[in-house]
């Protein structure tokens, strides 16, 4: 038995997930409902799902001269 690709996808949006809001992975790893497909490849049931995140307000740049 291995992982699918769709398991290694879902482990690597744990981690991006985890990075992105600097949480910890292993609540969501442990979380899993794995089942194992028709070719003996582990599946993961309940992918995690990464939202990107969005702008609080418009960004504005400033410059600062020299006089």
């Amino acid at each position: 038995m291995k992982l699918s690709n769709q398991a290694i996808g879902a482990v690597m949006m744990a981690l991006q997930k985890s990075l992105m809001e600097q949480t910890d992975i292993v609540p969501v790893l442990q979380s899993f409902k794995l089942e194992v497909d028709d070719s003996n490849q582990v599946v993961i049931m309940n992918p995690p799902i990464v939202k990107k995140p969005t702008m609080k307000s418009a960004g504005t740049t400033t410059t600062e001269t020299s006089k």
